[in-house]
């Protein structure tokens, strides 16, 4: 009887939230660490992203429930290597830089690494997206005192550390959640230079009115949440609010 060897657990897992990126998935899959997997959630795409995805070979997770935080987070718990990395899937980030991002987590040197976003060419980040960035990095060092520029969505952690921290919003509050419960549990976080170019298709979030004010609620719900610290009462009325 042949004996069934499961396949080795890669040294990162590459979390790429995911929604309608048809155009750019082929160029992100392709620019993945060797040895490293790519863990393609699918948000609810019409235009086949999921199935292109799985034919580039990227394992593919679908979460129904719409929200960046919700494909995430979904994600994180498919996940199973022991650092976990988070990138955008629109080809304004290069998947190849992740090592830069990732090393000094593998290293047991910090616990959370941000890219910090650097513009390769104007339209790139669109003026208004980084004005609320450089207000969202002062209220950021005002609650955490952490000197940061950037609330990078290229990122790396431990994958159990990660699901430590509990985090709870699911829309796009996500990432500065994971930013805010890391400081308020004394990890070290640092950031690094990485080449921001013009995304593929117009994006979600910071491309639409609509989408950048949704952005600012939710970060700002998170922002009221009190420290980790606090009582568990105050805790849940602040979870409880941030989703409405």
């Amino acid at each position: 009887m042949r004996s069934v060897t499961n396949p080795p657990t890669p040294p990162v897992d590459v979390v790429l939230p995911c929604l309608d990126e048809a155009g750019a998935l082929p160029w992100v899959l392709e620019r993945i660490p060797s040895g490293w997997r790519a863990i393609v959630v699918d948000n609810g795409s019409t235009d086949g992203s999921a199935d292109l995805a799985a034919s580039l070979g990227a394992t593919v997770v679908r979460e129904p429930v719409r929200g960046f935080g919700a494909a995430c987070h979904a994600g994180l718990l498919a996940a199973t290597a022991d650092i976990v990395c988070f990138c955008d899937c629109d080809a304004s980030l290069d998947p190849a830089l992740l090592p830069s991002v990732a090393d000094p987590v593998l290293r047991g040197d910090l616990d959370l690494v941000l890219g910090r976003r650097r513009p390769t060419a104007r339209g790139a980040w669109p003026p208004h997206a980084r004005l609320a960035n450089l207000e969202l990095a002062r209220l950021i060092r005002r609650r955490t005192g952490l000197r940061l520029h950037d609330l990078g969505p290229m990122r790396a952690a431990r994958r159990t550390a990660l699901l430590g921290l509990e985090l709870a919003d699911r829309r796009s509050g996500y990432p500065l959640e994971m930013l805010v419960r890391a400081a308020d549990a004394g990890w070290r976080i640092a950031e690094t230079d990485v080449p921001y170019a013009p995304r593929t298709g117009r994006s979600k979030v910071t491309g639409t009115w609509r989408g950048t004010w949704h952005a600012v609620r939710d970060m700002s719900a998170v922002l009221r949440q009190p420290p980790i610290g606090a009582p568990r009462d105050e805790r849940t009325a602040a979870v409880a609010q941030a989703a409405r």
